[in-house]
């Protein structure tokens, strides 16, 4: 819910849009939530950013994707389709994931999204995370107007402020 209300109040709808994600994909909750929850509105199209061994489920490629014709590519490089989306979603690599440090410590920079690549996004192009971040968005990207992570989690404390009063009835 708070992704979907930081994608509306920035991009002023929730539908043709392309998205992004990038990072792990395959254990990453909010990554699998998101794409089920914009496959209910039209003409989304998603890039799934990941090395090999983080690629986005079966379950989530075959069960919502395809099951809901949405257009998707899986990529490597985040160069490869910086210059097309309308919102790039960054995730970390999570160590507490792996079984072996090596494939951790392998994988855990392989995505950094610094200002050099910003230069090929779009004016209007915004970057999401879920926060904690630990490497995977330079810090010099967080004056740059596209960076809405921090809004992001606000947001995030919106929905719980209304969801709470929901619960103990004061609205």
């Amino acid at each position: 819910m708070t992704d979907l209300l930081t994608i509306r109040r920035k991009m002023n709808r929730l539908d043709h849009l392309k998205i992004g994600f990038c990072g792990d994909l395959k254990f990453g909750r909010t990554v699998h939530s998101l794409i089920k929850a914009l496959s209910r509105y039209d003409k989304n199209e998603m890039a799934l950013i990941s090395p090999e061994e983080l690629v986005i489920p079966d379950y989530i490629k075959e069960g919502v994707l395809q099951k809901n014709k949405i257009q998707y590519s899986e990529v490597r490089k985040i160069e490869d389709v910086i210059d097309e989306l309308d919102i790039l979603y960054m995730t970390r690599v999570q160590k507490e994931r792996f079984f072996n440090e090596e494939d951790y410590i392998r994988l855990k920079d392989t995505y950094i999204l610094n200002a050099e690549k910003m230069e090929r996004a779009k004016a209007d192009m915004i970057i999401m995370h879920p926060l904690p971040r630990v490497n995977e968005i330079a810090y010099e990207l967080d004056n740059d107007p596209r960076a809405t992570y921090f809004k992001q989690a606000k947001n995030g404390m919106f929905v719980r402020m209304g969801l709470i009063s929901k619960l103990v009835g004061v609205c």
